[in-house]
């Protein structure tokens, strides 16, 4: 149970990013459903990625302390707005390639 709590924390973190992301760049919106489940899947990517470089989250017995935890809110939000954007601009690219 205590290694779910930061993927928990990342996954909300990155629905949030992907969302926030999508106000601060409309043009890549994929809407709020679309944002949140792209942030999702970006939250949990980011902290798997900060796991495999060391920066690990309270997990494989280390403590869940408050800096574990803002390490967990910024991967998850950061994950969560990148894959975001990178889903919007693939969106956007296959838009307008489609009418040629």
């Amino acid at each position: 149970m205590e290694n779910l709590v930061p993927l928990i924390i990342q996954l909300v973190s990155g629905a949030a990013g992907g969302n926030l992301a999508g106000k601060l760049m409309k043009n890549l919106s994929l809407g709020t459903i679309g944002n949140s489940i792209a942030g999702i899947l970006g939250g949990g990517l980011g902290g798997q990625i900060l796991g495999m470089l060391g920066m690990s989250m309270g997990g494989g017995g280390e403590a869940l302390d408050i800096g574990s935890i803002i390490g967990s809110v910024a991967g998850g939000g950061v994950g969560g707005g990148a894959v975001m954007a990178v889903v919007g601009l693939i969106k956007n690219a296959m838009n307008k390639g489609g009418g040629s």
